[in-house]
């Protein structure tokens, strides 16, 4: 059972009716509302628009999410190499996958679908990146040598997609504590994690020991023969 047609309507109407304040730097706005069975079960998509990036992202619904606590989430960011082209040199494709099976089993759940390719950097710049990793830099050095940070994403949007889909506290999907750190600093209540770790590949093994290494990710890529971790208490 996913959101129903009434509150699906009052989530547009409410939408449609938000005005965010002049001096806030991030706004969203929920468009349209529809059915999406998928190969992970049956899905509703949100389709959003933020007037702030000028962006479209999507939220992905598994169940009814409205009002509700604990709510299992994903955020993923846009890669358009790994997600759509099934690119081996990142874990994205991999992660989604994992994510979308595992909240279509559960009793409900959301994949927030970010437009923030290569880590914010855009498409362009990631696709630079890549050539610089070619040449022998890892991920981070990469970024840096292209005048970026090692990762320019921000979460405030995803915060305000959870604010719109009034879900009360999540369980977050992820492995990056920087994740976590940012979005509660937007007022996310986050009340746990589930760890979403893929196996690596021989193309994307030194890519992820540079995530865990630089950026803090919490993988045990030692232990590959127990990569997949059981989510506690995944309803």
């Amino acid at each position: 059972m996913g959101i129903s047609s009434d509150v699906v309507r009052e989530l547009l109407d409410e939408s449609a009716k938000h005005r965010c304040p002049d001096d806030s730097e991030v706004c969203v706005q929920v468009c349209a509302i529809a059915d999406l069975p998928t190969r992970f079960g049956d899905y509703q998509v949100a389709a959003f628009w933020s007037p702030s990036d000028r962006k479209e992202h999507a939220a992905f619904i598994h169940g009814d999410v409205v009002g509700r606590e604990e709510i299992p989430v994903r955020l993923h960011s846009e890669c358009l190499t790994g997600d759509a082209i099934g690119s081996l040199r990142c874990d994205c494709r991999d992660q989604l996958i994992e994510s979308l099976e595992r909240i279509g089993k559960m009793d409900a759940g959301i994949v927030l679908y970010l437009r923030q390719e290569g880590r914010g950097i855009g498409f362009v710049n990631k696709i630079r990146a890549y050539q610089l990793q070619d040449a022998g830099y890892d991920t981070v050095e990469a970024n840096e040598r292209l005048g970026f940070r090692a990762d320019e994403r921000d979460y405030a949007i995803a915060a305000h997609m959870l604010g719109s889909l009034r879900v009360r506290s999540i369980r977050i999907m992820t492995n990056n504590p920087a994740k976590m750190k940012d979005l509660a600093d937007h007022g996310v209540r986050i009340v746990g994690r589930i760890p979403v770790v893929v196996p690596p590949n021989d193309h994307d093994r030194e890519y992820m020991r540079t995530k865990q290494a630089k950026l803090g990710h919490l993988l045990d890529l030692e232990q590959e023969d127990d990569w997949r971790v059981d989510s506690a208490g995944a309803k």
